[in-house]
């Protein structure tokens, strides 16, 4: 019994230590990646306080863009959500609302809503996904732009990847359709394909806001508020750290390795040659950067994936213990299989993607709070 509590000391006396030394390195990287994304940010804030993002609009040579947004039982907010995609300010791009399976009236309102109906529309299985039931457009010619998809439930992003095969744009924009977007969304996000010329962009994202307690109508935020109640208020430091720090900084030292799915613009090309969004994992989002990024570093392709320090997005985020709880339980679900997915990224050669991926398995995965459920747990 006395061997057994001495060991049992010993063992809580190491962890302890261990989250200790493990939370000082976590507050270093954070005041680190802090001090780049200030010089990151100073500089985007210079080289875009002229910019008149009208003038890609006119511009001729702007690349094409489809917008995809998988909606499964939807039935409330989806000819709402529908109508301010429609409304997103850009020249030459198409909306693709892709309807998983749903089991209420999604389908059926917005059929009624835009006067649907089904089209003989040529595509190609380029990536696998459900079987595809039915493409509809719209009858209305001011909606021409509207291309509405029926397929078999397969998750989103089985949803996603039907989008992308019927797709007839150079690049993609995956969605979540009960998101709020800024109507310049697509000018900002589009932006860097235009700008570099002697690297591939394969990716852009851009930042995520918390529209708890916020004053919503017609699909647009009137007012801006901070959260009234306590998670969702905690939420917009941990989103502020997350969007302008990490992944400002990241994106600096091109180790950027997620981008939120709520909200990205893609190469089609490139994810098409990935093999499209994994239906084997719950961070479909971050596990189709982290392809693409591989795919391209053993192609010795010279890439980039970038980051917009511009709110684009606005999104409700839970406000009770067990939906935030469940959320975040599938976050970590999703960046371990990524990790372990792709845990050749550890060698020399990834460079800075290397270095990113241990900084997300050691500080991001391991943080101090899996440590402290362990405590719980021999407790």
């Amino acid at each position: 019994m006395i061997i057994n509590i001495t060991f049992s000391g010993v063992y809580f006396y190491i962890i302890n230590n261990v989250i200790f030394i493990l939370t000082c390195i976590i507050f270093g990287s954070y005041l680190t990646l802090a001090i780049v994304s200030a010089i990151a940010l100073r500089k985007y804030l210079r080289q875009n306080s002229y910019v008149d993002y009208n003038s890609i609009i006119l511009a001729p040579l702007t690349p094409s863009i489809s917008v995809i947004a998988p909606a499964y039982n939807e039935e409330r907010t989806i000819v709402e959500n529908i109508r301010a995609l429609l409304s997103l300010h850009y020249n030459n791009f198409e909306v693709i609302i892709v309807n998983d399976g749903s089991t209420d009236e999604t389908f059926k309102k917005m059929v009624e809503a835009y006067s649907l109906v089904r089209v003989d529309y040529y595509f190609d299985y380029k990536i696998p996904c459900e079987r595809i039931r039915g493409v509809y457009k719209s009858q209305i010619k001011s909606f021409k732009m509207l291309t509405i998809i029926d397929k078999n439930n397969g998750g989103k992003s089985d949803a996603l990847n039907a989008g992308i095969n019927v797709s007839k744009k150079d690049l993609i924009c995956c969605v979540d359709v009960d998101s709020i977007i800024e109507s310049d969304a697509l000018l900002k996000l589009v932006k860097p394909f235009m700008e570099e010329t002697d690297k591939k962009i394969v990716a852009t994202g851009g930042v995520v806001r918390i529209a708890n307690s916020c004053d919503i109508a017609d699909g647009q935020i009137k007012e801006i508020r901070l959260p009234k109640e306590f998670l969702p208020r905690m939420q917009v430091l941990e989103y502020t750290r997350a969007f302008l720090l990490a992944r400002m900084a990241w994106g600096k030292l091109n180790g950027l390795l997620l981008i939120s799915g709520a909200l990205g613009l893609f190469d089609k090309e490139t994810v098409i040659e990935c093999g499209g969004y994994s239906t084997k994992t719950v961070g479909e989002d971050m596990e189709l950067v982290v392809r693409m990024r591989r795919h391209m570093a053993d192609k010795k392709i010279p890439y980039k994936a970038t980051y917009i320090p511009d709110p684009l997005l606005w999104t409700e985020v839970p406000s009770n213990k067990k939906l935030l709880s469940r959320q975040r339980n599938r976050w970590t679900r999703g960046t371990l299989e990524t990790l372990i997915t792709h845990r050749k990224l550890v060698h020399p050669k990834y460079g800075s993607l290397a270095r990113s991926y241990l900084y997300w398995f050691f500080l991001e995965w391991m943080a101090p709070c899996r440590y402290l459920n362990i405590q719980e747990h021999f407790y």
